[in-house]
């Protein structure tokens, strides 16, 4: 699939179709064992609604397990279909028709096709409804069902990346009129079926028979899930067996993991990145010259170096990482500068900052550590920072988009139109910063529907630049994605990196080795 693009899959309509079912090399791995994992990203409110789904865990145990979503970015990073077999758009990139896949059922017996679709979607513009994904299904102005197993979906604006965007974790396909029911008790089309869900705490699924991938896909009998939210617990788990893999290791610790010739390391480049948001809309973070003070006040390459141990590389204000096809490597790279963090000081009228910053290990792992470097290099320029240590459990729901200044984490997204859709345009949900900003929102529209990569490209370059400059988020360091395994667990030379674990189908895609 090398010799295709991404733009060119869209605009001939081939995508899923050429792609695979799955996106694995085909393989005879034998069916059998159970998969046991220790996660971070649990909390006590979780459940199988997809429209709170914030972390891990539930994306785990949801779209990489209980439910399918209608595409599927494959490990490598190309477009494929899951519940949709494939798709046509219009020249303008506003009707977009999706072929549904036959014989696919629900794991109480009801047959998948266009009603659930529809369903499905209209609940994220539900009045009353809070959901990330809000924005993408808010485009659409007409769902119209052509046949049982053909929709056709109708954007206000044309949109090249719009099947992409339909792979998001959040838009995951429920039986239609039995909605709650699914939310309530996991029931989805995916290979493996709820046995038992103890939000915050643990989850076991079966693995369907006769399911529509067939044996391409979903090599475990059984999978277990087990919420481990402290790192330390978590590698414990890990050496002494009580796992057979875990997501983000403590790095202070790795050399344990590396003796261990039973255990194997993943480091895997991506787009995930750690950042600390600032509500822009709250002061003093609604002065751009504050915002521009605590970008010099923070050490990059010391956050590179102690906090992610080298796994992973120095970010520039912007979460468009190395992955993205329209990254501006180009734009000069903020550095430490404490004498300009006291000069953006004087031009708010300030000698001094204090300021209080939230953190949490939960926000990313060493988030604390992190927190406290902040707090010691900003001290050189006039800004003193008061770090919060905040708990664990209920850090999504009690500190991220409640506190003025915090920490956080986003996976990154595979394309730049669906990364900034979903956090930084005006009003959506998942802007942490509330940051508005009118020639980025203008060009945030305008690049989402041009179909000239070269014109694409000067538009991303600049929304870049102006994040850099004046945007409400401080991105020092994108993470690598790194996880450890028992060797006894098999994994594709190609693990994906858009989010955590396989972006989060592991129980799709590895085996028992």
């Amino acid at each position: 699939m090398s010799n295709f693009s991404r733009r060119g899959l869209l605009k001939t309509g081939v995508a899923a179709g050429v792609l695979g079912l799955t996106g694995l090399p085909l393989r005879a791995q034998a069916r059998g064992g159970k998969l046991t994992a220790g996660m971070n990203g649990a909390n006590t409110s979780d459940t199988f609604d997809g429209r709170t789904h914030s972390d891990l865990f539930m994306i785990a145990c949801s779209m990489g397990a209980v439910f399918d979503c209608l595409t599927e970015v494959a490990a490598d990073g190309t477009l494929k279909g899951e519940l949709a077999e494939s798709w046509e758009a219009s020249p303008d990139a506003k009707t977009w028709t999706f072929n549904l896949r036959s014989g696919v059922t629900f794991h109480n017996g009801k047959p998948f096709g266009a009603d659930d679709v529809i369903e499905s979607l209209q609940m994220h513009v539900a009045e009353g409804a809070k959901s990330a994904a809000q924005p993408i299904i808010a485009a659409v102005t007409e769902m119209k069902k052509m046949s049982d197993l053909q929709v056709q979906l109708t954007l206000k604006d044309g949109n090249a990346d719009f099947p992409y965007l339909l792979s998001d974790y959040h838009i995951l396909m429920y039986p239609a009129g039995q909605i709650e029911e699914a939310i309530a008790k996991g029931i989805g089309t995916g290979l493996y079926s709820t046995v038992s869900f103890d939000p915050g705490v643990r989850f076991v699924g079966k693995r369907v028979d006769n399911h529509y991938k067939g044996d391409a896909a979903g090599y475990f009998d059984e999978i277990e899930y087990i919420a481990i939210n402290d790192t330390t617990a978590r590698m414990n788990a890990l050496m002494t067996g009580q796992v057979d893999a875990i997501n983000r290791i403590d790095f202070k610790t790795e050399a344990l993991l590396k003796a261990n010739p039973a255990l194997t390391i993943q480091d895997i480049p991506g787009n995930t990145h750690y950042y600390f948001p600032m509500l822009t809309k709250v002061a003093p973070f609604d002065q751009v010259n504050i915002r521009k003070a605590l970008k010099y006040g923070i050490n990059r390459q010391e956050m590179v170096d102690k906090i992610l141990q080298g796994h992973g590389t120095v970010a520039n204000d912007t979460p468009i990482g190395p992955a993205n096809q329209y990254y501006n490597a180009e734009m000069e790279q903020l550095t430490y500068d404490p004498d300009k963090a006291k000069f953006y000081l004087k031009e708010a009228g300030m000698d001094s900052l204090n300021i209080d910053l939230s953190a949490s290990d939960a926000a990313f792992t060493g988030g604390v550590d992190a927190a406290l470097l902040y707090q010691a290099s900003a001290k050189s320029g006039n800004i003193n920072i008061n770090v919060i240590q905040e708990p664990a459990d209920g850090y999504w729901s009690n500190v991220w988009l409640v506190k003025p200044f915090c920490e956080s984490y986003f996976s990154g997204r595979a394309t730049e139109d669906w990364m900034f859709s979903t956090a930084y345009e005006a009003g959506v949900p998942w802007n942490d910063s509330q940051w508005d900003q009118p020639r980025f929102q203008e060009l945030l529209k305008i690049a989402r529907a041009e179909l000239d990569t070269d014109k694409r490209r000067a538009q991303y370059y600049e929304m870049q630049q102006i994040l850099r400059d004046e945007g409400g988020v401080i991105v020092p360091m994108f993470a690598n994605t790194v996880q450890a395994l028992n060797n006894k667990i098999a994994t594709p030379a190609k693990v994906g990196g858009l989010w955590q674990m396989d972006n989060a189908r592991m129980a799709e895609r590895w085996w028992m080795a």
